[in-house]
């Protein structure tokens, strides 16, 4: 490898969609690799890829090469895929690898990322811990091969987990032909994000595509070959048991090396370990601001640590995020932020508008504190996702028109403000605004694939991707710039 001489040398551990992210945002930031030199080693032997995206692949709509993301190309990066990290000797600053070399680091930065978690239930995992026969779960492309190896048109699938990728994976598996059964232990399906009056209207438009949930149920036992049996001894037939029922942070590297953890690695505003050289970044990470989860927080980590290593920025600094929950599932629109299991009777300047339209398939919740948007829940108002979150993001003050809020409608700023509204954020991922897209279409980038490599949007959650394509497909019919 060709290093600069005095380059600091910094090691990323996970070449996942956060340590690809951090390497990116290094490259930009010292292109010509003058202050550091990173080297990401993945343990996958693929180039990192969207894993947000995976259920969009089991659907069919995406290839694995559509979803790869890109990789440097400067001098101050080096990929290694295929080798994994097996110890970490902070005293000599080093990491020992599978492959018995190790790589020496002024910094380490962790982004080990998650895994599935596995229930203790009969027949989903063998004593080993790896997934039972015709169980698997949905984390990486080789858990995608798997799936769709095992599920064939027509055959019937239990989906163990209602939470966002329990949901994008049944609509997938249903959008290939299976008979899908969804099964969730709460209340109600997505119980995290969403309150149980939108999960009613939800799971009503699951039934009408033929998808089964089971909201407050329990797994007692998987039977290959047969199906998942229930706590009320029901036994949902099943070729195949996806299994989305949480996630465990990969943490062993850095808790042996004596480096604190709880359920992540610990972490602070710096996003610095309990020892100063080492950092963490994305699921694998715990700060106290939350963040774990979703990609957004982790790509705002990625950004902070590549700005704090390469010096351009010593004192950035992460506080946490305001993280939106997008459904992505065919035909469905559903975004979620905020506060949204609350109501009128927690008291003082509370107020909640609900529209309720079941059978149109809708709902919409906005909770105002003192006339700032501080959650909602919108299945079907895909117009107004992009407004509300970003009225949420920057705490302005609400209309007092609170139902046109609904129709999408960027609110008129106040009377004697004289500044401008920033433009919307279409790509939120990625703080990728509108004027950003017009500006890319107006140097030339006319595809969904070309506005992606000049902005980055539709490369986060997908959730911006019709968004984008409606506004393409818009210029498109203006005449030529000249």
């Amino acid at each position: 490898m060709n290093t600069v001489q005095g380059a600091r040398r910094i090691v990323v551990v996970g070449n996942g969609m956060v340590g690809a992210r951090f390497a990116e945002e290094v490259a930009r930031l010292d292109p010509a690799g003058e202050r550091v030199h990173v080297t990401v080693v993945g343990a996958e032997h693929h180039p990192a890829y969207n894993r947000v995206l995976l259920s969009g692949l089991v659907a069919g709509d995406y290839t694995a090469e559509q979803i790869r993301l890109p990789v440097p190309d400067t001098p101050g990066v080096t990929v290694r895929t295929g080798l994994s990290a097996v110890s970490l000797d902070t005293a000599a600053r080093t990491v020992a690898l599978d492959d018995g070399t190790r790589l020496d680091y002024d910094e380490l930065v962790l982004a080990t990322g998650a895994r599935a978690a596995f229930p203790p239930v009969t027949g989903v995992s063998a004593a080993d811990g790896a997934p039972g026969e015709g169980v698997c779960a949905l984390r990486d492309l080789d858990d995608c091969r798997r799936l769709l190896a095992l599920v064939r048109p027509g055959a019937p699938v239990v989906v163990l987990g209602g939470g966002v990728l329990g949901l994008e994976a049944a609509r997938g598996l249903q959008s290939r032909g299976a008979r899908v059964s969804v099964v969730e232990s709460s209340p109600w399906i997505m119980r995290r994000q969403i309150d149980r009056a939108a999960a009613d209207i939800l799971r009503r438009r699951y039934d009408a595509l033929g998808v089964k949930v089971h909201s407050w149920r329990v797994a007692s036992r998987w039977i290959p070959g047969t199906g998942l049996e229930l706590d009320d001894g029901r036994v949902l037939p099943g070729d195949a048991l996806v299994v989305t029922a949480g996630v465990r942070g990969n943490i062993e590297l850095a808790k042996d090396a004596g480096i604190e953890v709880e359920h992540g690695v610990l972490v602070d505003d710096a996003l610095a370990t309990s020892d100063a050289r080492v950092h963490a970044i994305g699921d694998c990470a715990q700060h106290p601001g939350g963040g774990a989860g979703l990609v957004q927080p982790g790509w705002e980590q990625a950004a902070v640590l590549a700005r704090r290593l390469t010096g351009t920025e010593p004192q950035a600094r992460y506080t946490g995020s305001r993280p939106v929950t997008r459904l992505k599932a065919e035909g469905i629109e559903l975004t979620a932020f905020g506060e949204v299991h609350t109501d009128e009777e927690d008291g003082g300047d509370l107020e909640m508008l609900t529209v309720s339209d079941p059978h149109g398939g809708r709902y919409a919740k906005l909770v105002v504190r003192a006339d700032r948007l501080v959650g909602s829940v919108l299945l079907g108002f895909p117009e107004a996702a992009a407004v509300l979150s970003q009225l949420h993001d920057s705490g302005a003050p609400v209309p007092a028109d609170r139902l046109a809020l609904l129709q999408g409608t960027v609110p008129a700023a106040p009377a004697g403000d004289a500044g401008e509204r920033p433009a919307p954020v279409v790509c939120r991922c990625n703080a990728v605004t509108r004027d950003d897209l017009e500006q890319a279409w107006l140097d030339g980038a006319r595809t969904r694939e070309s506005i992606a490599a000049a902005t980055r949007a539709t490369t986060g959650c997908g959730g911006c991707v019709r968004d984008v394509n409606a506004l393409l497909s818009g210029w498109d019919t203006k005449a030529p710039v000249s």
